[in-house]
């Protein structure tokens, strides 16, 4: 065995060196009973002996939570704004290659399709054509300057600055959005994007692909391009798809003759084409217009100095060659009603898909109204204008229109102009009457007299005594009657009168001559003076919506609002609109008394249409004449009414001149009264429209108050003033006693035509039986 080494001995009786030597555990056995109390008292001791960190105060330990929420607050921020900003890169990385945007030639291809308009039977009436149908589309060199800086300035100030999207407009339209108010944000290229793929729904996927399309179209192709597609193909209102075709439908003009001001103003109509017609808008618009372009020095301080808005032509005078006549403004209305929220729809989204509207215009009595107004009118002063407005009661269907001859170049006498109504507002008075507790039988003193310290006086050939009947002064259109009956001391008060007309069917706001214009108020908003008892002061309407208002009375009641069109149908057959029947209780909300309120006025109009204008074959008929009186005279009229209905429809005719205070009589020289030539224009209508329809009576009333004049033997009295319904009120309003002046206050300058409202206050009135004198309200 060879000699070990002395360094290769084994060494395992030696201890490792530098380990700490380690007590040789005990037995459990061997333990003594308290050794475990023992030992958990040292253990205790020796924490506390080497616990060498103070212990933390109240106030310490939530500074610490504290430190550690906004450690943890922190970092959650700090991921939420990396997701923010890589979020949508990666979104906007992976939705690029996938999507296209729409390329100009194909858009203005999908534009400008033809609307066919049907009659209510189905057969066709016209077709309305685009101003820009086959149009060329332009190069950027031939857009002018002047619509360029215009178009930008109104949409996108910064679009020659921005890559496809404007991100400060973008996280602007957040905030306002946010805090309540509306705001867009799209540049001009987004904008491109949503109107040539039609899509505006309110939704982030919709704001997102378009906002990839933009970038991409931004980056294929070059400012200049996306520019001229907007300007080629973006909608301007009045039907006008691309600027090109918007000068010819505002200013009937080549682009490169519009002035700046005036490119101002077309552009300004690129955020709401639909309002076009709206001139407060449309100054607003152009204001804004015009300030972007100062500031862009895009016009001279100047040039901005002198600007002047640049009014548009109207409408009518643009709009291409289709239907001509009556069926012009027909068509003007559908449209009107199509770009309305009532429908839902636009006539930009119409003319891209090429709908067919199902109208409301019955062909048959269509052509009644053309020809009762032709044969009644022939021969007569050709400056006399009128119109003639048929209704439905039960649906308020727009079943005729005629609202003068010369189509769309002159003024649409039906809802385009406002005139006193005369007599022809004494229904509403009885209204309020009605809803205070009177009846149709009570009497008044029907004597020329001063009442609320005005003078009224009736017409000389009245057949009723002092004491007369509400029913037979309504049949001899008794003014003191009426003006007692509001003005008086036991008077309803005007604003009880207003609100009756109102719930019938007289707006509150109207549109007139470009502007809107509130009804049946006094000076500065106030109620009206007691002239409007006798259709006088503010009793100033529109001859369509006494049409609307008188269907109230033969549908019982019921109030439904008129309309042109009940059905729009797409290309393949599918249904984009459909009018939807929504009846509403008029003079109270108990469709019972409501009716009741109804049948009691209709009672008392039964009567007065008879003689030359009485319907034929006794056909039951019910309406009201009415005249207004030329300021200044005794013995010449201004304008001429008659409204009547049957159950089955409610027509509106008026007769007057465009100056609108001036004496209107008819070929043999004579004044013309309601029971006239608008009387005779009416009852050829009904005869003709109605022929073959089965003669439906009225319905016999429910008495409501005092329904039965007294006896003659018995003596006359006034009705109590304090019997009302339980769940009516008198109108606290009190009536004004200023006299109806007799003389028209002088217009504004340069207002002379019959749109400028008048305010001149008559007193005519008449006996629709013999056509005798009441200068008083007729």
């Amino acid at each position: 065995m060879p000699p070990r080494n002395p360094g290769e001995e084994r060494t395992t009786q030696m201890p490792p060196v530098n380990r700490p030597t380690q007590r040789e555990p005990e037995l459990i056995t061997h333990r003594e009973p308290d050794d475990e109390f023992l030992m958990a008292g040292v253990a205790d001791d020796d924490d506390e002996y080497y616990d060498d960190e103070p212990e933390l105060t109240e106030e310490e330990e939530r500074r610490l939570r504290k430190k550690k929420i906004w450690k943890r607050v922190r970092i959650g921020a700090f991921v939420a704004i990396g997701l923010m900003i890589l979020g949508p890169v990666i979104a906007i990385a992976v939705a690029y290659p996938l999507v296209e945007w729409p390329r100009p030639n194909e858009i203005a291809d999908a534009q400008d399709k033809t609307i066919t308009l049907l009659y209510s039977d189905g057969s066709e009436m016209g077709k309305i054509t685009s101003p820009g149908q086959n149009r060329t589309m332009l190069t950027y060199e031939e857009i002018p300057d002047n619509v360029k800086n215009a178009v930008m300035a109104a949409e996108d100030a910064n679009f020659y600055d921005n890559p496809g999207f404007d991100a400060k407009a973008i996280v602007r339209a957040v905030w306002i959005q946010a805090t309540g108010g509306s705001s867009g944000g799209s540049g001009l290229t987004q904008q491109y994007i949503k109107k040539a793929t039609g899509n505006e729904d309110p939704t982030l996927t919709r704001k997102f692909t378009e906002l990839v399309k933009a970038y991409k179209m931004s980056n294929e192709s070059d400012h200049n391009t996306i520019l001229t597609a907007y300007l080629n193909t973006v909608y301007f209102g009045r039907g006008a798809n691309g600027f090109k075709a918007a000068s010819q439908v505002y200013y009937n003009k080549p682009m490169k003759d519009l002035t700046p001001s005036e490119a101002a103003l077309i552009s300004g109509m690129i955020q709401t084409p639909s309002w076009s017609e709206d001139e407060e808008y449309a100054k607003k618009r152009w204001e804004f217009v015009m300030g972007q372009m100062l500031q862009k020095k895009w016009i001279s301080q100047a040039d901005y100095d002198a600007r002047q808005f640049p009014q548009p032509l109207p409408f009518e005078q643009t709009q291409p060659a289709g239907l001509d006549g009556p069926l012009a403004r027909v068509s003007q209305q559908v449209q009107n009603e199509i770009d309305s929220e009532l429908v839902g729809l636009t006539m930009e989204k119409a003319q891209k898909v090429g709908v067919t509207v199902h109208t409301t215009i019955d062909p048959k009595m269509q052509q009644a109204a053309v020809d009762a107004v032709n044969s009644v009118m022939d021969g007569q002063d050709a400056e006399l204008r009128t119109s003639l407005s048929a209704i439905e009661p039960q649906s308020g269907a727009v079943k005729a229109y005629y609202p003068g001859k010369d189509g769309l170049k002159g003024i649409d006498y039906a809802k385009g102009t406002i005139q006193e109504a005369g007599s022809s507002f004494k229904p509403f008075d009885l209204v309020a009457a009605l809803k205070m507790g009177k009846g149709i039988g009570d009497t008044y003193d029907a004597s020329p007299r001063k009442i609320a310290g005005v003078e009224i006086r009736n017409a000389g050939n009245t057949t009723c005594g002092k004491q007369c009947p509400i029913k037979q002064a309504m049949k001899e259109s008794l003014n003191t009657v009426f003006y007692d009956m509001v003005a008086g001391p036991e008077g309803t008060g005007t604003k009880a009168v207003a609100d009756a007309a109102h719930a019938a069917g007289i707006p509150k706001i109207v549109r007139v001559g470009g502007q809107d214009k509130q009804t049946l108020v006094g000076e500065g908003g106030n109620p009206p003076t007691a002239g409007i008892s006798i259709g006088a002061d503010s009793a100033q309407v529109r001859p369509f919506d006494m049409a609307s208002a008188f269907a109230t009375f033969a549908a019982r009641g019921i109030y439904r609002a008129p309309f042109f069109v009940t059905k729009i149908v797409g290309p393949t057959g599918d249904v984009l609109y459909q009018h939807v029947d929504q009846p509403v209780p008029a003079f109270d909300p108990v469709e019972t008394k409501s009716r009741d309120i109804a049948d009691n006025v209709t009672e008392t109009l039964k009567d007065i249409p008879s003689g030359p204008i009485a319907c034929a074959s006794g056909r039951p008929c019910a309406g009201k004449t009415g005249t207004h009186e030329l300021p200044g005279s005794v013995d010449q009229n201004s304008k001429a009414w008659m409204v009547g209905y049957t159950p089955q429809l409610s027509t509106s005719v008026w007769v007057g001149k465009d100056q609108g205070n001036v004496a209107i009589k008819n070929k043999q020289g004579n004044p013309i009264f309601g029971s006239g030539l608008p009387g005779l224009m009416w009852k050829k209508f009904m005869d003709t429209a109605l022929a073959g329809a089965q003669k439906e009576p009225f319905p016999k009333p429910v008495p409501l108050g005092n329904f039965n004049p007294p006896r003659k033997s018995d003596p006359p009295s006034t009705p109590p003033s304090n019997q009302q319904p339980s769940n009516q009120q008198p109108s606290n309003t009190q009536p004004s006693n200023t006299q109806p002046s007799q003389t028209r206050p002088t217009k504004p300058s340069g207002c002379g035509q019959i749109i400028c409202p008048p305010s001149g206050q008559p007193d005519p009135s008449e006996d629709p039986g013999t056509g005798g004198r009441n200068p008083g309200g007729g």
